[in-house]
């Protein structure tokens, strides 16, 4: 069964204040595209850097994985197992690879792009970047993870 883009959305089990996917513009079997707009008010902009923020590397890195193996593996996943098994499914992050090029400030929007590079028995690895509007890219690479039965 496959779901929507909305509803894998929904599926995406992190949720604000962490959650660093706004919506989801394209999916299929091989990419995902999705965006999410940076809050001025984000909580980490207080320490990083006062009176000159930008996001902390670690959370571009939270970004590509949310949509290119949480998101992704989520509807690749959801070709081969039920609404209910997803569900008991929690999707770990395995590995990085990532070099960045730029920076993201308060108030940017991005543009996440995944692109798979294998799946199979729920391992997902992907080549996924993230690039500002005017298409220049901050940062690139390989991740990946895998998803785990849920205890919860």
């Amino acid at each position: 069964m496959l779901f929507t883009k909305e509803e894998i959305l929904a599926l995406v089990p992190q949720q604000a204040p962490f959650r660093f996917i706004d919506e989801i513009l394209e999916l299929d079997d091989d990419s995902i595209v999705a965006t999410y707009t940076f809050k001025e008010n984000e909580s980490f902009y207080d320490g990083h850097f006062p009176g000159n923020p930008i996001t902390p590397g670690v959370i571009l890195l939270e970004t590509m994985a949310q949509t290119g193996v949480v998101a992704f593996g989520l509807y690749l996943a959801s070709k081969s197992m039920s609404i209910d098994e997803i569900k008991q499914t929690l999707t770990v992050f395995t590995d990085a690879e990532v070099e960045f090029t730029g920076m993201v400030r308060p108030g940017d929007k991005v543009i996440i792009k995944a692109q798979k590079l294998f799946f199979r028995r729920l391992k997902l690895k992907a080549h996924a970047e993230i690039s500002l509007e005017n298409g220049e890219v901050v940062c690139a690479g390989t991740i990946a993870g895998i998803g785990v039965k849920s205890n919860g």
